[in-house]
């Protein structure tokens, strides 16, 4: 059998070291301007129909995971809208344009997570031009580690957007989703590596994870009964622009070498636990949890 993209990149990732060269850009990041080019698996992705005919909201959809998972949705038969910044509009189309391609219809609903209005917005485009909702995916998030380390750097700005965005946008969107949602459909959240080993540099963003698990947890209990399931997704160190965007050209050189596999992982590699718990087939029976996707850093 033939090496897939995907593995050979995380060999070749592995046998270099495993970091990046340092590198930085202004927030949020573009995806052209990283290097090397993350891997979405765009020539490694293989459908096979397990979530044919469904329709699916990605939050952060334009880059990184949310490209990613956006990439092999529609190669498992899904309808994907994707939510982003405006200024991420660049990465968006590119995203759309392989939904596409897969021969999926692609959405593009632009708007800021921190707007409990826009939230609202966001859920009732993508019905409306999906023609429903089965799955729900919460993953935009926002850090920031720039500048002088812990509480003693963290400006009330940073924590507010943190907060704003990753627990009260994603809270939000989740209840402008749920009339949508009915038996046998899902939502999956991302938390991160973080809510299990906090960085220093990033207090508010790990907490905002952890209660993330939490709120995983407690809309499980809640929405089992309507037979809606709930999981999450907990990521290490990913490739994405968020990284050279919110962090010093350092601290990206080094991330993912401390893992047990010495690497930073690809946003290729996260697809598959996303496809997995999103599949009404395969995780008919799985809720409340939360799947580690972490170069082999324990997530409990």
């Amino acid at each position: 059998m033939a090496e897939s993209d995907v593995s050979k990149n995380a060999r070749d990732l592995a046998d270099s070291g495993g970091g990046m060269a340092p590198q930085q850009q202004e927030h949020p990041g573009a995806t052209a301007l990283m290097e090397p080019a993350p891997d979405h698996g765009e020539q490694s992705w293989v459908g096979r129909g397990r979530l044919e005919g469904m329709r699916a909201l990605i939050t952060g959809g334009d880059s990184g995971i949310g490209r990613a998972v956006a990439i092999a949705y529609a190669r498992e038969g899904a309808d994907v809208a994707i939510n982003y910044l405006p200024a991420e509009e660049d990465d968006a189309r590119d995203t759309a344009a392989w939904i596409e391609k897969a021969g999926r219809r692609a959405v593009l609903v632009p708007g800021d997570l921190r707007d409990e209005a826009t939230c609202g917005e966001i859920v009732e485009r993508a019905v409306a031009e999906l023609g429903g909702l089965n799955i729900l995916v919460n993953n935009a998030g926002y850090h920031w580690a720039r500048g002088e380390k812990g509480l003693r750097g963290l400006t009330t700005e940073a924590l507010d957007q943190a907060m704003r965005t990753n627990i009260y946008g994603m809270l939000w969107l989740t209840r402008a989703a749920l009339p949508h949602l009915g038996r046998g459909d899902s939502i999956i959240n991302t938390t991160s590596l973080q809510a299990y080993d906090p960085s220093v540099t990033m207090i508010d963003y790990a907490a905002t994870k952890a209660a993330l698990n939490n709120i995983t947890a407690n809309l499980a209990a809640e929405l089992g009964p309507d037979g809606i399931r709930v999981n999450a997704v907990a990521p290490g160190p990913v490739w994405t622009p968020l990284q050279p965007a919110t962090k010093e050209p350092e601290a990206v050189a080094e991330m993912g070498r401390d893992t047990p596999l010495g690497r930073i992982g690809q946003p290729a590699e996260l697809a598959g636990a996303y496809v997995f718990l999103a599949c009404p087939a395969e995780a008919s029976f799985v809720s409340g949890t939360v799947l580690g996707v972490t170069g082999g850093m324990p997530v409990f």
